[in-house]
């Protein structure tokens, strides 16, 4: 399934033209080479979407003569979250060292490509986990011993404050294989997430003529530029052109305009749109124009420091989250005088980032929380759906697969030893500072749209959770 030059066949849904030339939904089998744009097609009528990962992917058993070369349009599978997911790996032994028994994690992300997911702990380490081809649907225990080691690991000088993917990535390409991060005291690093060798650093100098550290950092949606955030400013660097060169956006304007602040959060609105939203420690969330940095408005509403800033899939809203809140914040781009509605999550207590995650369909928001559960929301209406126990401890990262249907999750929280126990061992269970995929039931658009309510939505419970 996630091999890096493995063919093969998966059964999801494809949108193509009919007849007439109107869009039609069909269920159909891809093939799918290295996560690349799928184009070849073949089309199996008698077997709709159903089941998790192990039911989406099958070896290939329809001949050539089977195989077209129509226009499609991928279309996410559909999920299920009245069906409880299933973990089908984990790992938590090999994020305990004996330097930092203490050790946990503090974020997980998919790559573009869907090949393997990357995490960050507090031992400033990266590790890159790649899942076997082969998928075998079968529940895991988490007592278990790790289902597989990190294929490879890189480790960083000082705490780790954020990283991103290049938005191009491919894992069956070396130059495009890569990822950035910033940590404290250090320049923004360039790794290769092949060999995990670090390729080059964008190094960012104050007035005193020494390196500062960037609190944030993202690929604008061209793969050109890298943005990093500062104390009221912003950085951009060329990528091409690594060392101490960049622009310089300060987002304070005057005494009564701006963002002042660690800028700690930011993200780029889809489709090339040209907006960039800013978080910062000050509890506000700007939106600037991209290419010049121009101030469009100021969001306000947030308890505490921004931590998180996602748009919606079509780039009309945007959601940020805070540290001690236990809401995430959806605002309408187009009309900022008030949030559409609230999300609640088990945050209130914590000064800890809880990263959430958008569905690639931009029909649900999963996130984590203090509580140790998984919450899912419809985000037509900002209701909850349903939630699942990914961990024992805080869960601070949460992420959809790009293309699957499964997401992977990541748990821990700094843990504070009694002075007179010192001695002893701080014993966790399986369950406690982990990591977990999970696989998800889906359907098939074919049998959504043949229900008489015509929703994506087919949740048995839905409501408030708060």
């Amino acid at each position: 399934m996630f091999g890096d030059c493995n063919a093969k066949l998966l059964n999801l849904v494809f949108a193509k033209n009919g007849p007439e030339g109107n869009k039609t939904r069909v269920s159909t089998r891809v093939m799918v080479i290295c996560y690349a744009a799928p184009e070849c097609v073949m089309t199996d009528p008698q077997r709709g979407g159903g089941g998790g990962v192990a039911m989406a992917e099958e070896e290939a058993v329809q001949s050539e003569s089977n195989v077209g070369n129509a226009d499609v349009e991928y279309s996410y599978p559909v999920l299920r979250f009245d069906v409880p997911p299933t973990r089908t790996y984990h790992f938590h032994r090999q994020f305990i060292t004996p330097t930092n028994p203490n050790n946990f994690l503090k974020a997980v992300k998919w790559s573009p490509d869907g090949s393997c997911f990357l995490t960050s702990s507090d031992d400033n380490t990266l590790r890159l986990f790649t899942p076997p081809a082969s998928e075998s649907g079968v529940a895991v225990d988490a007592s278990n011993d790790d289902s597989f080691a990190a294929n490879v690991v890189m480790s960083e000088g000082e705490s780790i404050h954020d990283f991103c993917w290049y938005p191009y990535m491919s894992s069956s390409d070396m130059v495009t294989n890569v990822f950035a991060t910033t940590t404290r005291d250090h320049p923004i690093h360039l790794w290769d997430a092949t060999s995990g060798q670090l390729r080059c650093t964008y190094r960012a100098y104050d007035a005193m003529d020494e390196i500062t550290t960037a609190f944030s950092i993202a690929f604008n949606p061209a793969g050109t530029k890298i943005f990093a955030g500062y104390n009221k400013c912003i950085r951009m660097f060329d990528l091409h052109r690594p060392g101490r060169d960049f622009e310089l956006y300060s987002t304070v304007k005057d005494k009564k305009e701006g963002q002042t602040g660690i800028i700690s959060a930011m993200a780029f609105s889809p489709f090339h749109s040209g907006m960039l939203a800013l978080g910062s420690y000050n509890q506000t969330t700007a939106i600037y124009r991209d290419d010049n940095m121009e101030l469009l408005y100021v969001l306000h509403g947030q308890e505490g420091g921004i931590t998180h800033v996602q748009f919606s899939r079509d780039g009309n809203y945007l959601y940020t989250g805070s540290r001690k809140d236990p809401y995430i914040l959806c605002w309408d781009v187009r009309k900022t005088v008030d949030c559409v509605y609230k999300l609640y999550r088990s945050s209130e207590n914590t000064n800890q980032r809880i990263l959430f995650d958008i569905d690639p369909s931009g029909q649900h928001l999963g996130t984590g929380g203090q509580d140790g559960l998984v919450h899912i929301y419809n985000l037509q209406t900002g209701l909850w759906v349903s939630s699942f126990e990914a961990a024992l401890d805080t869960v601070n990262g949460f992420s959809f697969h790009p293309f699957l249907p499964c997401a992977v999750s990541s748990s821990g929280h700094r843990r504070f030893v009694i002075p007179d126990d010192s001695n002893e061992d701080l014993c966790l269970s399986g369950r406690e500072n982990c990591v977990s995929m999970w696989s998800f039931c889906y359907d098939s658009v074919m049998e959504i749209d043949s229900k008489n309510d015509g929703s994506f939505n087919n949740q048995s419970k839905s409501g408030n959770l708060d």
